[in-house]
């Protein structure tokens, strides 16, 4: 009983859904990092965390991790749906900022942007 309310006190329900209290880090943030396998350790470090805060997000996960799993996937289902949306909106504009010149007299900075491009590639075949 004493870890279930330590979980309800550092674990809590808002309108961004189940974020760590005192914080605007959700537990689908710590799940992001547990699924790319990031250590403890720097998941916490990543978020500031202190290791009550961590330790309770991840013993919630852990015991409520069917519930968890459902509303993390309903939450990347929605951010690819404003990711597509958002792209779609913005196309015909980034067409026309790619097709639009130059502005004058920023010639001398875009060699030099594609000359750091062009030695970065060379040092990525190496």
């Amino acid at each position: 009983m004493t870890s279930e309310i330590r979980e309800q006190e550092v674990i809590i329900r808002t309108e961004r859904g189940l974020t760590i209290a005192g914080t605007r880090i959700t537990i689908y943030d710590v799940i992001y990092y547990l699924k790319a396998e990031y250590p403890r350790k720097y998941i916490r470090d990543a978020y500031c965390l202190t290791d009550e805060q961590i330790d309770g997000a991840l013993s919630y996960i852990e015991t409520h991790r069917e519930a968890v799993e459902v509303e993390y996937q309903e939450i990347m289902r929605q951010a690819e749906e404003t990711r597509q949306y958002w792209e779609e909106y913005n196309r015909e504009r980034f067409a026309r900022i790619a097709a639009a010149p130059p502005r004058p007299g920023s010639e001398a900075l875009r060699l030099k942007i594609m000359e750091r491009r062009m030695r970065r590639e060379a040092k990525k075949k190496k």
